[in-house]
């Protein structure tokens, strides 16, 4: 029987994440790096296990992911996504689990243009009477 691995895309402001899950010790390897050396935060760290706690799967999967675009937040979000996707792939039972906590929707927040004629997207430059 072959290897299975499930795949999915998570996205989240500029970043997107390509991930690979299969069956194994737990390890979670991002840009092939281990993941606690690839992000620094401790929330960083918890946003991406979530998933995985609250599906029980935390010690059970090996994760594998590529990462590219925006900030570390951004992309730990963009993991997020794309973990809570395969985990669907995987069993799709978690799928009220996991839509309950939110984490299959896509976050479509993004930083607004700056607008000429202001300081920053909605800002004024201040005005003067005299």
């Amino acid at each position: 029987m072959p290897e299975q691995r499930f795949y999915a895309t998570g996205k989240r402001k500029t970043s997107i994440a390509r991930v690979w899950l299969q069956p194994g010790t737990g390890q979670i390897v991002i840009n092939r790096k281990p993941a606690d050396d690839y992000l620094d935060r401790e929330t960083s760290k918890m946003v991406i296990a979530q998933p995985l706690v609250l599906t029980g799967t935390l010690g059970k999967l090996d994760v594998s992911i590529n990462v590219l675009g925006g900030g570390i937040s951004g992309q730990a979000g963009a993991i997020r996504h794309g973990i809570s996707k395969a985990l669907l792939e995987l069993n799709p039972e978690y799928r009220e689990v996991l839509k309950r906590a939110g984490f299959l929707t896509r976050d479509s927040r993004v930083k607004e243009r700056k607008k000429y004629g202001r300081k920053s997207a909605r800002a004024r430059f201040q005005y003067s009477k005299r």
